[in-house]
Formats: C-alpha cells, structure tokens, sequence
C-alpha cells in the first residue's frame, strides 16, 4: 500500500463520515435556530428551552436516518475490506 492508497482511503473516510453526520447537524441547526428565533420575538430568555426540542429532533432524525447511516457506513467496510483482501 503505498501513499497514494492511503490518501484516498482517508478521503473516503472523510466523505462518509460528513454523508453520515451532516443530516443530524443539519436537524440540530434548523431546531436551534428556530427557537433561538422564537425566543428573540418573545423575549424569553430561558438557556434550558432550547436542549429538550434538540434532543427530541436529533433522536427522531436518528431513528429516521438509521438504515442510511447503517448502509452508508456498512458499504465502506466492504469497500475496505475488498482493499485489505486485495493487498494479500
């Protein structure tokens, strides 16, 4: 294996790992944001109002988005796994 494998193996593993996580930050973005601005033209200033509707977002988007995290991150084991059994 020589630079060049590596390189391209990290690049993978970069661009699945944003396909995988960017879906779940998005969601906690759009929520955060969204409170932040009901907060702004209500003048409620509570810190804690935020956490619970990011949390029940978040864990929702995760229970959606499973099976394409898990095909995802299941397609570039096997794509690893071909190049480990390709090298012996």
């Amino acid at each position: 294996m020589n630079g060049a494998d590596v390189i391209e193996i990290a690049q993978a593993s970069i661009w699945v790992l944003i396909k995988v996580a960017s879906p779940v930050m998005f969601v906690a973005l759009i929520v955060g944001l969204s409170i932040a601005l009901v907060q702004a033209l209500t003048q409620v200033q509570e810190m804690t109002l935020t956490f619970v509707p990011k949390i029940m977002a978040i864990f929702l988007s995760l229970l959606m988005l499973l099976p394409f995290m898990g095909q995802t991150i299941s397609d570039f084991m096997v794509l690893i796994t071909e190049r480990i059994i390709g090298l012996g």
